[in-house]
């Protein structure tokens, strides 16, 4: 659903670079996938660049608060593009919540179990991230179950 006017191209094509940042986190979980599958390792090819650049102590951290507060909260910015950010903070979140968590509890999770929730986190991460680059390059919101409700709640 487009609302608040029509996405340009300009607009798709902005919207869709947040998701990037969900998508380097999401990639620590994959690391059982890309050794059990080594041709999705395709996936690295176009982010190796940017892997670089989240090498840098802090670097991740320092685009998470540019984005929230230099796209989101600044109302100069069409709501197409705040929202895509927004989203993107929101499932990047997500994913460092659950890589604490696995943190806390990995000592005791081992082996089959341990790459079964890997592999599900990175699948999920991969799913949301694609479905929302694909609506964003449509013009059209991606509606993320209980992430979306919790963005417009954000976005004015």
């Amino acid at each position: 659903m487009t609302w608040r006017g029509e996405a340009t191209i300009r607009d798709r094509i902005f919207s869709v670079l947040p998701y990037l940042l969900p998508l380097m986190y999401g990639l620590e979980f994959g690391r059982y996938l890309f050794v059990q599958f080594p041709i999705l390792t395709i996936i690295l090819i176009p982010l190796a660049p940017l892997m670089s650049i989240y090498q840098i102590p802090f670097a991740s951290l320092v685009i998470f608060f540019a984005l929230y507060l230099l796209v989101v909260r600044n109302e100069n910015i069409p709501h197409f593009i705040r929202f895509n950010a927004m989203q993107a903070i929101l499932i990047d979140i997500i994913i460092v919540l659950c890589s604490i968590i696995l943190g806390v509890l990995g000592g005791g999770l081992q082996g089959f179990i341990l790459q079964t929730i890997y592999n599900m986190l990175f699948l999920g991460v991969l799913a949301a991230v694609m479905y929302s680059v694909v609506q964003s390059l449509r013009g059209q919101y991606a509606e993320i179950p209980t992430i979306s409700d919790a963005v417009y709640m954000q976005v004015r």
